[in-house]
C-alpha cells in the first residue's frame, strides 16, 4: 500500500492481496508515515476482510514534517494471509487550512520461512473467526461503534474445535478517550457553570466478553494516552506506552467448546460498562458508557481433523459482580461555587469456569480464571480546571489444559499518575501544564496467541530460547509538557521533556527457593526534550550497542 490520507472520513483505502507463490510460516508488516504542517493524533485499523489485524494511532507533526517505521509480527493471521483477501487500511484524516498533515503511508509485508522452531507446536490458529459489524465485501472497516452499536454476531461454531481463544480490541474516543480521568456519573454536572459538563461513568472501564448472555471474560484496558492525549508535548519524539500498537487481551474460551461445538448458533457480545453511583459511598457497574469506543473482537481456532466433533460437559462460571469500594466529597468556595471533587474507587473482580472437555486427541479439564483489582485516587480542582488522577490495574489470567496439551497465563500492572490543568484567560487563549508518569508490567507464559517476543532472540548469536518459560516486559514513562495557543487557534506553542525506560527479559522456572529468575535481553533508555533525543542508550544481550548524549 502506497497512499495519502487527506479527507478520509469514510473513505479507506481498498486493496486486493494474492498470497506470495512460495512456502512462509511467518509474516511481519512495515508501516512508515511521513507527514508535516499541524494534524491531530489519528486511529488507523488495518483489515483482512472482516478480521482486524492491528490497530495504530499516528504522531502530531511538526511544520518541518516528521517520519516514523513500525514493525509488527502478524504471524498469528497467518491463516488469513494463506488465502486471498480484500485489504482494508482505514485512518480517518481531515485537511483544512488550520490542519494541514497530510498522512503520506506505506505499508509493505514481508513473508518468509523462519529458521527457528517455535516453542509453541501448535502454531498459529488454523481459523480466526471475525467479531465485527463484517462489512469488508463493501470496501469499508468493520468496527463496531460502541454503544450507538450492539458489537453482536451470532453463528454456529466448527463443531471440531480443540482451543479457542477470544481478543478483544477497543479503543475510547470522544468522551471516553480519556475514560481513566472521566468522573463519577453523579459529578458531571459539578463544575458545568464554570467549566462545563465532565465525562462520566467514573474512570473505571470493563470490557465484557459474553457467550449467550453469559460472562465468559473481562478485560480492563490498559490507559493509552495517544500523541495528542492531555498534553501534546509529553509525546515529542517518544510517544506514550501502545499509542503505536494498541494491544488485544486474550480470554480462553476452551471451557465454553462442549457447548459451542453442539452445532446450533450461538451469540458472541462484546460490551464496555463503567459505573453508576449514589453519589456518597455507593456504586455498581453501569449499564452503558459515554460516546464512544471502537470496537472489534475475534477468535483464534484451533481444529482437529475434518468430521471430529468435540464433547464434554460445561461447567458453571463463576461469575460474581464485582466488589466495589466508592467515596467522594464536594467542596464549595466562599461565593458557594462549586471548588473541588475528591474521589476514591477501588474495584476486584475474580472470575473462573471449568469444563471436561473431549476432544480427537485428548480429553481433560479445561480452565479459565481471572482476578483483578483495581484503585483510583482522584480528584478536580480549580472549579473544574485542574484533575489529579492516582490510577493503577493489576490483574492475572491463567487458562489450563490438563490433557488437552495447553497452558497459558499472564500477569500485568497498569500503573498512573497525571496531574493536568487548563487555564483560559479573558481573551481565551489557553495555556495546558501537566505532569504524566505512566507504566506497563506484561509476563507471559505459555501458549500464548501473540508471539511472547522471545523468538527473535533466539535467532540473534543463535541465543537459546529454550530455557525460558516465558518473557517478561517492563516499561515507564515520564513527562512534564506546557502547550499555549490564542483564541483563533491560528498556531500553537509549547515545550515538553520526556525519559522512558524499557526492558525485556526472558523469564526461567522458579528455583527450589521458589525465587522467580530471569535475563534481561534488551534494554533502552531514552530522553527527549522539545521534539529531540537528547540521551539513548541500548543493551542488547548484555552488550552495550548505543550510548548517544546529545548537549
Amino acid at each position: 500500500m502506497e497512499h495519502s490520507f487527506a479527507n478520509s472520513y469514510g473513505a479507506p483505502f481498498v486493496g486486493n492481496y494474492t498470497p506470495p507463490d512460495y512456502d512462509f510460516d511467518h509474516v511481519v508488516i512495515n508501516f512508515t508515515v511521513l507527514v508535516k504542517g499541524r494534524q491531530y493524533d489519528r486511529t488507523g485499523v488495518f483489515y483482512l476482510g472482516d478480521t482486524e489485524v492491528w490497530r495504530t494511532s499516528t504522531a502530531e507533526p511538526t511544520p518541518y514534517g516528521i517520519r516514523w517505521v513500525w514493525l509488527k509480527d502478524v504471524t498469528p493471521f497467518l491463516s488469513l494471509w494463506k488465502q486471498p483477501q480484500t485489504v482494508i487500511f482505514d485512518l480517518e484524516n481531515i485537511v483544512d487550512d488550520t490542519y494541514t498533515g497530510i498522512l503520506n503511508t506505506t505499508l509493505t509485508a514481508t513473508f518468509f520461512k523462519s529458521i527457528v522452531a517455535t516453542a509453541d507446536s501448535r502454531g498459529p490458529a488454523d481459523l480466526i473467526i471475525p467479531i465485527s459489524e463484517r462489512t469488508g465485501s463493501a470496501g469499508q472497516p468493520s468496527q463496531f461503534t460502541y454503544p450507538d452499536q450492539n458489537a453482536t454476531n451470532t453463528f454456529s461454531f466448527p463443531r471440531n474445535a480443540n482451543r479457542a481463544v477470544f481478543t478483544v480490541d477497543v479503543k475510547g474516543q470522544g468522551d471516553e478517550e480519556f475514560w481513566w480521568s472521566n468522573v463519577p456519573q453523579s459529578a458531571v454536572h459539578t463544575f458545568e457553570a464554570e467549566y462545563g459538563l465532565y465525562p462520566g461513568y467514573s474512570p473505571f472501564r470493563e470490557v465484557q466478553v459474553l457467550i449467550d448472555g453469559q460472562l465468559a471474560g473481562v478485560d480492563w484496558p490498559f490507559p493509552v494516552i495517544y500523541t495528542g492525549g492531555v498534553v501534546p508535548q509529553l509525546h515529542r519524539p517518544i510517544v506514550g506506552i501502545q499509542a503505536f500498537d494498541i494491544k488485544e487481551h486474550e480470554i480462553d474460551i476452551t471451557p465454553w467448546l462442549p457447548l459451542l461445538c453442539d452445532g446450533n448458533d450461538h451469540t458472541f457480545e462484546i460490551k464496555v460498562l463503567g459505573l453508576d453511583d449514589d453519589g456518597v459511598s455507593s456504586a455498581k457497574l453501569s449499564s452503558t458508557t459515554d460516546s464512544e469506543w471502537y470496537i472489534t473482537g475475534k477468535i483464534f481456532v484451533w481444529l482437529d481433523d475434518e468430521g471430529s466433533i468435540t464433547t464434554g460437559a460445561f461447567g458453571n462460571p463463576y461469575n460474581s459482580d464485582p466488589s466495589i469500594s466508592f467515596s467522594q466529597r464536594i467542596t464549595q468556595n466562599a461565593t458557594g461555587a462549586n471548588e473541588t471533587l475528591d474521589y476514591t474507587l477501588a474495584v476486584t473482580r475474580t472470575l473462573s469456569v471449568s469444563s471436561y472437555v473431549k476432544t480427537q486427541n485428548g480429553e481433560g479439564t479445561a480452565t479459565w480464571s481471572q482476578s483483578l483489582s483495581y484503585s483510583n485516587n482522584g480528584g478536580v480542582y480549580a472549579q473544574g480546571f485542574d484533575n489529579v488522577n492516582t490510577f493503577g490495574i493489576a490483574g492475572a489470567d491463567a487458562a489450563t489444559g490438563a490433557g488437552l496439551g495447553f497452558s497459558y497465563s499472564a500477569t500485568y500492572s497498569y500503573p498512573l499518575y497525571c496531574i493536568s490543568s487548563a487555564e483560559y484567560t479573558p481573551e481565551g487563549n489557553l495555556t495546558l501544564r501537566a505532569d504524566l508518569n505512566q507504566s506497563l508490567i506484561h509476563e507471559v507464559r505459555g501458549d500464548s496467541v501473540f508471539p511472547a517476543g522471545l523468538e527473535a532472540f533466539a535467532a540473534v548469536n543463535a541465543t537459546d530460547t529454550a530455557q525460558f518459560v516465558g518473557s517478561r516486559l517492563e516499561t515507564s514513562k515520564n513527562g512534564t509538557a506546557l502547550y499555549q495557543r490564542p483564541a483563533d487557534n491560528s498556531y500553537s506553542t509549547g515545550v515538553g521533556s520526556s525519559h522512558q525506560v524499557f526492558s525485556f527479559r526472558g523469564v526461567e522456572d522458579e528455583g527450589d527457593d521458589g525465587t522467580p529468575h530471569s535475563t534481561e535481553l534488551y534494554f533502552r533508555d531514552v530522553s527527549a526534550y522539545n521534539d529531540t533525543v537528547t540521551d539513548n542508550y541500548v543493551v542488547l544481550l548484555g552488550k552495550t550497542v548505543v550510548n548517544e548524549t546529545q548537549t
